[in-house]
C-alpha cells in the first residue's frame, strides 16, 4: 500500500473494486464496492489486514446515504444531494474488448432503456463532459452516469453486453 492519504484500486473477480487507503492518522481502511451498489467498509487495528476492527455490511442505498453525508453537498445548499434525490453517480467501464468500441453513444440507446444519463466520459487522462449521442465510444472508456439504483445496474448490463 502507498503513503498515507494514497487510495489503492483493485478490481475484484466477478466484478466489483477493492480500495484501500491509509489515513492520516495512520489508519488502514478498506471498501469493496460491488456492481450491485453493496458496500463493506472495513477498518483494520494495524498494517494487518486479517486484524479487522470494524467492519461494516451495507446495501445499496445505506452506502449512498454514507457517500452522500461525506460529500460536499451538505456544506454548499447550491449542490444537490443524490441520496436524497433517489439517485445515485457511478461510473461505469467500456470493457477493452467491447463491441461498441467504435460506436455512438446513441446505439446503445441506454437513456431510453434505462432513463439514466451520461454525464461525462473519463478517456485516459481527459475528461470529456455532457456526450450527445453521436459520441463515439472507445474500450476502456468510464462512463459517468447518473439515474436510479436500479437504471444504473441495467445500463451497466448493457455496456457489458457480448454484443449490440
Amino acid at each position: 500500500m502507498g503513503g498515507v492519504g494514497r487510495v489503492g484500486r483493485t478490481p475484484l473477480a466477478g466484478g466489483g473494486v477493492r480500495y484501500e487507503l491509509v489515513t492520516r492518522e495512520r489508519r488502514r481502511v478498506a471498501v469493496v464496492a460491488r456492481p450491485d451498489g453493496s458496500r463493506t467498509l472495513s477498518v483494520y487495528r494495524g498494517d494487518d489486514c486479517d486484524d479487522t476492527a470494524v467492519s461494516l455490511e451495507l446495501d445499496a442505498d445505506e452506502a449512498a446515504a454514507v457517500v452522500d453525508a461525506l460529500l460536499p453537498s451538505h456544506h454548499s445548499p447550491s449542490l444537490l444531494s443524490t441520496a436524497e434525490l433517489g439517485l445515485v453517480a457511478e461510473r461505469i467501464e467500456v470493457p477493452s474488448a467491447s463491441p461498441w468500441d467504435g460506436r455512438v453513444l446513441g446505439d446503445t440507446r441506454m437513456r431510453t432503456e434505462t432513463g439514466v444519463s451520461v454525464v461525462a466520459v473519463l478517456r485516459r487522462a481527459e475528461a470529456i463532459p455532457s456526450p450527445g449521442p453521436g459520441f463515439r465510444l472507445a474500450g476502456g472508456d468510464t462512463l459517468i452516469v447518473i439515474g436510479t439504483r436500479e437504471g444504473v445496474g441495467v445500463a451497466a448490463g448493457i455496456l457489458g453486453r457480448t454484443g449490440p
